[in-house]
């Protein structure tokens, strides 16, 4: 098991956002979490990454372990250059008045190993050639669509093997949704482990090994990605019947 979150309960400020969810993410898998807004999907992740409040909230109660380990302590630089986890964020964050080629080059702050950071560089401008085309222009520049691709290219700069996206498919036309979603099983198939937070459950599940649903902080339905695209109560709340 890569990851398991165990009995965690967090909160912001005296508000408690999740109420002692559990599951697992295991090597070379793709899992999803879904369910409504507000349900605790994005604090899941925030809370996997360790991000301090008031970004993240703060962990009363439960676990977090990583190959059997506990990552509690851990600060979130460390779980990015030890770990090799990286998150892309809801709204992407990446810096506009940047140019892309910096964007990419400012996630490898932590890596010692040049030559692996070139060769994540000729796999993100294989992954996302737009990218390559526009390495010189600045981020704040590009389409909707383009800037999710540098997002999920400054998280594979890190040197990750384990990657978190945060509604990776806001925004974006389908044409480009589906691109995206063939590119993340296209990582996947090379061996990345996804931890994924979609909106668009039906896309997710089609995606994914498995999944999680959440609701008001709580797990309610688990199973296979095809499992839950046929349980009649996911598909009545979240998949449009």
């Amino acid at each position: 098991m890569l990851l398991s979150v165990k009995d965690l309960y967090v909160k912001y400020g005296n508000i408690e956002a999740l109420h002692g969810i559990s599951f697992h993410v295991d090597e070379g898998e793709i899992v999803t979490l879904i369910g409504s807004n507000g349900a605790g999907k994005s604090t899941t992740l925030h809370s996997i990454m360790r991000l301090p409040p008031p970004e993240a909230p703060r962990v009363t109660s439960g676990d977090i372990a990583f190959r059997g380990e506990s990552i509690l302590g851990m600060a979130p630089h460390t779980v990015v250059s030890t770990l090799h986890m990286a998150l892309v964020p809801e709204g992407r964050h990446i810096f506009g008045n940047l140019t892309v080629m910096e964007n990419l080059t400012l996630a490898t702050y932590a890596r010692k190993d040049a030559h692996g950071a070139q060769r994540d560089l000729e796999r993100v401008f294989e992954l996302f050639p737009r990218l390559a085309e526009r390495r010189r222009q600045r981020s704040e520049s590009l389409s909707g669509g383009e800037q999710q691709m540098l997002a999920v290219g400054r998280a594979l700069m890190s040197g990750c093997n384990f990657i978190l996206l945060d509604e990776p498919s806001m925004g974006l036309a389908p044409l480009l949704m589906y691109d995206m979603f063939r590119t993340l099983k296209r990582l996947n198939q090379d061996g990345m482990t996804i931890l994924l937070v979609e909106q668009n459950a039906r896309l997710a599940l089609q995606f994914a090994h498995r999944g999680y649903v959440i609701d008001t902080g709580e797990i309610v339905a688990e199973g296979t990605g095809l499992e839950l695209l046929d349980n009649p109560e996911v598909k009545k709340a979240y998949l449009g019947g």
